[in-house]
């Protein structure tokens, strides 16, 4: 018997958990001086514009953004596609001495946080390189971990998380939980 999705947040838990975020991050950091954020591609970029406008909106101030794409970098890419596709990156200012939130949709193994760090790393030199993401599920097999989280969800190996985006699917934001198929 296959089971039907399990959806864990909706459009308004998404919404909250993003201006929580925002939150925490101008709380940590104290303000907006020398912060910037960068979206993995694709959702991570989606969530790191709206953190983008949630803290315009809280601070008035608008802070730098850029778009990563982080194809090139991953330990998997034989095992990804043998031709991958790669998506230009958009980071169009100088991130030296800056304090970089890294934003992605799932945390999961850590993998694509590595490849991220790596990516970045060619950009320049941060004063700091801080991980918001909205889903942390375990299972991590790098020592990595977030210091903004949307929310936890403990999930089996066997389990997908997929999170959906209006910006990205054309469909209602929604987090859901479903069983792999095998």
């Amino acid at each position: 018997m296959i089971k039907s999705p399990l959806k864990v947040m909706d459009k308004e838990n998404i919404r909250r958990a993003i201006l929580r975020i925002s939150h925490e991050i101008l709380e940590k950091n104290k303000g907006t001086e020398d912060l910037c954020i960068i979206g993995i591609r694709t959702r991570g970029a989606v969530l790191a514009e709206r953190i983008k406008e949630s803290i315009q909106q809280i601070e008035g101030v608008e802070i730098l953004a850029g778009i990563l794409d982080i194809t090139l970098y991953r330990d998997d890419l034989t095992l990804v596609a043998t031709q991958p596709v790669v998506h230009e990156t958009m980071i169009n200012f100088d991130i030296t001495d800056k304090k970089i939130i890294l934003v992605d949709d799932v945390l999961f193994t850590g993998r694509t946080i590595r490849a991220a760090l790596d990516a970045i790393i060619d950009f320049g030199r941060p004063a700091s390189i801080q991980l918001a993401v909205l889903i942390d599920r375990g299972h991590r097999e790098l020592p990595i971990r977030a210091d903004y989280v949307g929310k936890n969800i403990p999930t089996s190996l066997s389990q997908v998380v997929e999170v959906v985006l209006q910006e990205s699917d054309n469909k209602t934001d929604m987090v859901k939980i479903e069983d792999r198929a095998d």
